[in-house]
């Protein structure tokens, strides 16, 4: 039989012989393309990179089956994945994100979804694969191969896991599993790795939500405390919700429903937005819950509930729900200092005082309650003493307007002594 006139056969020599010439040149550029994609890729959760260059028996084996159109063209005929970089990341919600910021910092020759037409039958990875030409700085620098260009595929954690896997198992021995119960298996596990990366990415969802909620919640805590604590009021303070947001009243989370995180997660929800009776309703709905939760949910949750009390301006409660938070977990330094606040807040600052110190005794690196130590000194005319706790507030960083006022204020009682 002849061999088709259009067919060359590359001589491996020659190609061992160019690809010796190149080879520093393109570990040199594709660690250049990495340390400058770490410069441009963020991302919340910190990928992790690994880039390579393909060896020689590899580079050899994939040219005579893939028969690249530069076969016969140039010296080194060059692959696709002959420099590649991978960017592996914790989530699902990363990979559209890198995927984002490397065709905006790149010149993308192409695009490839890996998997993405699979039934749920099949096996296989999922990636995301991205060539991009090698940056001009770069490439003038080095002698490279015509056409070169550098794959990027972006991963999770588990899909990378999968396919480092079935290259061993599949594609590196040229193994095609061909009985069913097999298939199955392996078709089996690579679902479950992809539920994992959903489930990962729920719960992911779930705390990004969570945090929100919290951040809010602690802002209004806070701001009702400081105007309080500032002005001495003792009529009600009706807290409001964060500005700039519409009130949104539909449920918090759409993955959980019905758990206890779920609850808790609504419980703030509604408590952000105003709605204090429903927030203390599921707080007790928790706490009354059977079987009960552990110490560490309850005090959590009586924490949560007694912020609801203060927003409210029912102390006396929202000081009862503190106190159960620390008895339930006395490392709890958060709630010693919301005791402390609520004292502060009904004029007993040596009471606020002592709770300020049992909070600092579990972290010491708390400015707040440093510079709510100071206030409390304040109010009961300890100017030096009051000083003295300010200095410590401002040395860990916290440096605001009320800082500065109270120095001024302190400034001139001592000044006055």
């Amino acid at each position: 039989m002849s061999v088709k006139q259009n067919i060359i056969i590359p001589n491996k020599d020659d190609l061992l012989k160019a690809y010796d010439y190149y080879i520093e040149n393109l570990k040199t550029v594709v660690s250049s393309i990495e340390e400058n994609l770490k410069s441009k890729i963020q991302i919340a959760s910190r990928p992790t990179f690994k880039s390579r260059v393909k060896r020689f028996d590899s580079y050899y084996k994939k040219l005579l089956r893939t028969h690249p159109d530069t076969l016969g063209m140039q010296r080194l005929p060059v692959l696709s994945d002959m420099i590649g970089i991978r960017v592996i990341c914790a989530f699902l919600e990363d990979l559209s994100v890198v995927e984002k910021q490397i065709i905006e910092n790149y010149q993308v020759v192409e695009i490839e979804r890996k998997g993405a037409n699979r039934t749920f039958s099949e096996f296989g990875y999922e990636s995301t694969h991205v060539l991009i030409e090698i940056p001009e700085e770069i490439k003038k620098q080095n002698e490279l191969p015509e056409h070169l260009v550098c794959e990027i595929q972006i991963r999770t954690i588990l899909q990378d896991a999968w396919a480092e896997v079935e290259h061993e198992l599949v594609y590196k021995s040229e193994f095609s599993p061909f009985d069913l119960p097999l298939k199955r298996k392996l078709a089996s596990m690579n679902a479950s790795l992809s539920l994992a990366d959903i489930v990962f990415q729920e719960i992911r969802d779930y705390q990004n939500k969570l945090n929100s909620e919290l951040d809010k919640r602690r802002f209004a805590f806070y701001d009702m405390a400081d105007k309080l604590s500032d002005e001495k009021i003792e009529e009600k303070y009706e807290i409001k919700s964060v500005p700039g947001e519409a009130a949104d009243i539909s449920p918090a989370s759409p993955y959980v429903q019905g758990t206890i995180d779920d609850m808790i997660l609504d419980a703030i929800h509604a408590h952000n937005n105003g709605q204090m009776d429903k927030a203390i309703s599921i707080y007790t709905k928790i706490i009354q819950s059977n079987p009960a939760p552990n110490n560490i949910v309850l005090a959590v949750i009586f924490k949560h509930r007694g912020m609801a009390y203060f927003a409210q301006s029912i102390f006396d409660k929202a000081l009862e729900d503190f106190k159960s938070s620390v008895a339930h977990d006395p490392k709890n330094f958060r709630s010693y200092y919301y005791i402390g606040i609520v004292y502060s807040v009904i004029n007993d600052e040596n009471q606020a005082i002592n709770f300020f110190d049992k909070s600092l005794e579990l972290n010491k690196y708390q400015a707040h309650v440093y510079y709510r130590k100071a206030l409390s000194l304040y109010h009961l005319a300890d100017y030096t003493s009051s000083m003295a706790e300010l200095t410590n507030c401002m040395r860990l960083g916290l440096d605001n307007e009320d800082c500065e006022r109270l120095k001024i204020n302190l400034l001139k009682k001592l000044e006055m002594k």
